[in-house]
């Protein structure tokens, strides 16, 4: 079965625009979702998202579907090299490449009691290391993201409201 990844795209668009809700919390969720989902914390993101998203009275839906745009198995080695380059330019020499490659393809086979194993055997450089460049990745991503995703939902509730208005 072939991939189409216009078919893939419109799909999400379709998904994001049925969405109810008020603007801000659709793209509080969104936001939340999109800066959890750039972080190298890929066992625990749903869990992640909910928490987070039921913190901030945000759509947990609209957090989910941008994580899962952003966060998938094509897109996440990217993620965390992004992470690592950023984190070993703050903190040299504290986690290789070769070592987090390794690491990285260990949990692509594995459940997530395993991946968390796995990266438990990381040192505390490591965590470090990809923490503070996931963060960094995560901070802009996210508030992009919030208000990329404000403007998109506030123009399908002026939509929606001159559609009940006509009718």
């Amino acid at each position: 079965m072939k991939w189409n990844v216009r078919r893939t795209a419109k799909y999400y668009y379709i998904r994001l625009k049925r969405l109810q809700g008020s603007p801000h919390a659709l793209a509080t969720g969104a936001g939340l979702g999109a800066a959890i989902a750039i972080t190298p914390t890929l066992p625990l993101h749903t869990v992640m998202i909910v928490a987070a998203t039921l913190a901030c009275r945000a759509s947990t839906i609209a957090g989910l579907l941008v994580a899962t745009v952003i966060s998938n198995p094509f897109t996440f080695a990217l993620h965390y090299w992004l992470a690592w380059c950023i984190g070993d330019f703050i903190f040299p020499g504290r986690l290789s490449w070769p070592q987090l490659k390794s690491a990285l393809e260990s949990i692509r086979q594995q459940g997530i009691i395993d991946s968390l194993y796995t990266l438990s055997e990381l040192s505390l450089d490591a965590l470090l290391v990809l923490q503070t460049g996931g963060l960094v990745l995560a901070v802009p991503l996210g508030f992009f993201t919030y208000f990329l995703s404000y403007y998109f939902f506030r123009k399908i509730e002026k939509k929606r409201q001159q559609k009940h208005l006509l009718n």
